[in-house]
């Protein structure tokens, strides 16, 4: 491998598949930086690029947007980044700057968000450009490791979990204990929440309690609607699932001015009884992930209390193993490549 090449995790023009090339290095332009990445999380979200899902996609592709790593060459205009500061680039991975919803500073919201792996060549690799706009700095307290799946999975659950309206004693309940839900269990009891994980048969009930939980539901041994109303109802019901028909008979164990909010994208419809939500002012809600800033905070908040990812790593060279790995569903519960 030569000084201007690397090494990096792609997907083909013509084919749905993660294959390892040497691609030429790439050099930052005006407001950009080039990261050295250390370690990048696995998301199931990689999926998009994988199967050429979005047609705006340009290939060939690297994938990754759970990045963490060094700054190790500055482009023009970069403000106040230095060489060699520790950051992370998550699904935020850029904005216009332009449209209305960057003009009120709602990021996220830009509908010409760059998505790392999507917008552009993302994390499966050595190094990665990134805009300053989309960088967050990394706590010196957290490894790589434990950083990179707080930039997607902690900053999804974390940020519509501290916005949600609910406070410290408030009933709140996780939907689903996997790559999202395990974090989210873990946030919520952090935050003061009574804390309710919600996952099928009784073998996860011990991990639960151990992230924090005070009640755990076996959403296959009765109705769990029931035995939330049971404990009060809930005033936020996080959904990390990915299936509809998972989400919608939790909506009759919300309580008054609750409400279920998405993090976990389904394809399929989903059907609401509006009234019986009228009755009691519930409401649906969908959460994007969040902002560079917002992942600060996530890292700051793991940091301050312990909350880490539960994750599995593999080397840079085993990335099309580690993809298959978390679409299978066997990981437990994030991979994360190390360079």
């Amino acid at each position: 491998m030569s000084e201007r090449t690397m090494r990096a995790a792609v997907v083909p023009e013509a084919e749905k598949r993660v294959e390892l090339r040497d691609v030429a290095l790439p050099e930052p332009g005006d407001g950009q930086v080039r990261v050295k990445i250390e370690a990048c999380g696995i998301c199931h979200s990689d999926y998009v690029t994988v199967e050429h899902l979005f047609p705006t996609i340009a290939y060939p592709r690297i994938p990754g947007h759970e990045i963490a790593g060094t700054i190790e060459a500055l482009g023009t205009e970069t403000g106040p980044w230095k060489v060699g500061e520790r950051v992370g680039i998550g699904w935020h991975g850029g904005h216009d700057g332009t449209c209305d919803s960057c003009r009120r500073g709602d990021f996220i919201t830009c509908p010409n968000l760059q998505v790392p792996g999507i917008a552009y060549d993302g994390g499966y690799a050595h190094y990665v450009i990134a805009p300053i706009g989309a960088l967050a700095r990394i706590p010196a307290e957290l490894t790589f490791a434990e950083a990179a799946p707080l930039m997607c999975a902690g900053v999804t659950t974390f940020n519509p979990l501290r916005r949600s309206g609910a406070g410290p004693g408030d009933l709140v309940a996780v939907l689903g204990i996997g790559g999202l839900g395990h974090l989210g269990v873990a946030f919520a009891a952090k935050m003061g929440f009574r804390t309710v994980a919600i996952a099928r048969g009784q073998d996860k009930e011990d991990l639960a309690r151990s992230l924090g939980a005070q009640y755990y539901v076996d959403s296959r041994a009765g109705d769990v609607a029931a035995e939330l109303q049971k404990l009060g109802g809930a005033r936020v019901i996080l959904s990390t699932v990915t299936a509809s028909d998972a989400m919608e008979p939790v909506l009759r164990g919300l309580g008054v001015d609750g409400q279920l909010l998405i993090v976990g994208a389904a394809h399929e419809p989903m059907t609401v009884n509006t009234v019986a939500m009228m009755r009691l002012r519930n409401s649906l809600r969908v959460w994007p992930s969040g902002t560079c800033m917002d992942s600060e905070d996530t890292m700051r908040f793991a940091v301050q209390t312990g909350v880490r990812a539960m994750i599995e790593t593999m080397p840079l060279e085993r990335a099309p193993e580690a993809y298959d790995r978390m679409m299978s569903g066997a990981a437990r519960f994030r991979v994360v490549l190390t360079m």
